[in-house]
């Protein structure tokens, strides 16, 4: 089973990974694509220089990398996906073969812990829009997406993986609930500067309180993505 997990920045994504990477059973990769995305849009990113030597850029040997052979021979391969990297040119015909996933959080969540690590976000830097796109497309293919919320594993890790794994046809194996301290193997370069909390734990975090209070632009970046948010929010587990 290939599964491909489709979501924004600061959306609970890296700890997805970290459970799924806890599996005997499972290769990861992280955000295949982020080399390839930083070389057409030609953006500044944190660390781009680190980005850019550390993984190809070709899109094409990317996506077949995500079809080809299984790292490790492992049985299962997981793939955690930026919605924002999947920009014109990006291939997609690879996303056929496997079982495609959304995970959403709360816009006013995304954009609270996004604006710490980077300033002045867009909406085209969250992902929400594409977020959406690509569940067209995934349903468009005939597929019947995933899509479950970060919200939701927070408050109940056990209970909303199991709801996961029946989801897409897999068995639960509960040592998907912790992971060691320090990161993963596989980690993209990139961890030095966005993945210090999650690199400190060893599970997930407990449940989220009240939504962040959001000042100025921000909030405006919150709203333009609710509607994306919303429609996914209707299809979840």
């Amino acid at each position: 089973m290939r599964i491909a997990m489709w979501s924004g920045p600061r959306n609970l994504s890296t700890a997805m990974m970290y459970a799924f990477g806890a599996r005997d059973d499972f290769a990861v990769v992280d955000e295949p694509f982020y080399a390839a995305y930083l070389t057409m849009t030609g953006l500044d990113h944190p660390m781009r220089g680190e980005i850019l030597a550390a993984q190809s850029a070709d899109p094409v040997k990317v996506a077949q990398s995500l079809s080809g052979s299984i790292p490790g021979e492992k049985p299962h391969f997981y793939q955690k996906h930026m919605t924002q990297h999947m920009i014109p040119g990006i291939p997609r015909d690879w996303m056929a073969d496997v079982v495609n996933v959304f995970l959403i959080r709360h816009p006013a969540r995304v954009v609270a812990s996004y604006g710490i690590k980077r300033e002045n976000p867009t909406l085209e830097d969250i992902g929400f829009t594409q977020q959406a796109e690509l569940f067209d497309h995934v349903k468009a293919l005939g597929q019947r997406p995933v899509v479950i919320d970060s919200h939701d594993i927070r408050d109940d890790p056990e209970g909303m993986l199991k709801k996961l794994c029946d989801a897409v046809g897999l068995n639960w194996d509960p040592a998907m609930l912790s992971w060691p301290e320090g990161g993963h193997k596989d980690d993209g370069v990139w961890a030095a500067h966005w993945y210090g909390a999650v690199h400190r734990s060893t599970g997930f975090a407990g449940a989220e309180g009240e939504l962040p209070a959001l000042h100025g632009k921000a909030v405006q970046l919150a709203v333009a993505a609710e509607s994306a948010y919303e429609k996914l929010v209707k299809e979840k587990l």
